[in-house]
């Protein structure tokens, strides 16, 4: 069968556009005054929807889109418009528009839309599937990240005492010694007279509780000796500081290498 009114099928239902209608009446009438008389008694956007159309014009020896009001009609409201025009070519469209009809509700092709809904619908799964996979993978390497920090805030947090800077270094399968270098290089103590001494930003920050303790040296000289222990909020601010720099405790080095290894 011939294309005599070109036909939309991009929908659920087949639709016309009005001006291809127009088009095809052979109407002479201008469009927009022919569509107000034959839309009346029909519904917006239950019988037709408005729409609009681009197309090319001349203009000082260019082209430019011009926009057109156009309508989208069902084949029910086309085929009545093709009737009340009472014309022989409004008898050929509309029964073009019967047949088309005929046609769309075959077994056959009521079947082939199913199976194209069908298609489309699986299609939309997979990308909400794979969508949804990218999402639970996403959360699960988060989650991976995160659960060594969680471990070691959770011991941090277990153990709300105070500790030396050996002790933390353990931590970090380093001796006190080592750790104290560390602490230094990222501008965060100092030493003087023997001393490892928190840089003035840091006081009053909660970091550490220290004491002095009167000891006497190996020659019999009496001297005082400060003891600085880090507090749980110290402890948090090291592991963050230390963190930033590359530096992880022993608990995270190991499931960085277990990653490492199942990368492999």
């Amino acid at each position: 069968m011939s294309e005599l009114i070109p036909i939309n099928y991009s929908g659920e239902e087949p639709t016309v556009s009005a001006r291809e209608l127009h088009k095809s009446l052979e109407i002479s009438k201008r469009f927009s005054a022919w569509f107000e008389t034959n839309s009346q008694g029909f519904i917006e956007n239950e019988d037709y929807t408005s729409v609009l159309i681009g197309t090319e014009v001349q203009n000082n020896g260019g082209v430019q889109i011009r926009e057109l009001q156009d309508y989208s009609l069902s084949v029910d409201m086309a085929k009545h418009i093709c009737l009340m025009s009472r014309t022989e070519k409004g008898k050929e469209c509309r029964q073009y528009l019967i047949d088309l009809e005929k046609a769309w509700n075959t077994p056959e092709q009521v079947f082939a839309r199913a199976l194209k809904m069908a298609d489309q619908t699986i299609a939309k799964l997979k990308d909400s599937v794979k969508s949804l996979s990218t999402e639970v993978n996403m959360k699960n390497q988060i989650i991976g990240e995160l659960k060594p920090k969680a471990d070691y805030y959770d011991e941090i947090l277990n153990n709300p005492g105070l500790v030396t800077i050996t002790q933390i270094a353990k931590d970090y399968g380093m001796s006190g010694k080592r750790m104290n270098e560390i602490l230094h290089n990222l501008g965060i103590q100092y030493k003087q007279s023997d001393q490892w001494l928190l840089y003035s930003k840091y006081h009053g920050m909660g970091y550490t509780h220290s004491n002095t303790v009167d000891i006497v040296r190996s020659d019999g000289r009496p001297d005082v000796k400060m003891n600085t222990k880090w507090s749980q909020k110290g402890r948090i601010f090291l592991y963050e500081t230390l963190k930033e720099n590359g530096i992880l405790p022993v608990i995270e080095q190991e499931n960085t290498h277990t990653k490492i290894q199942e990368g492999k």
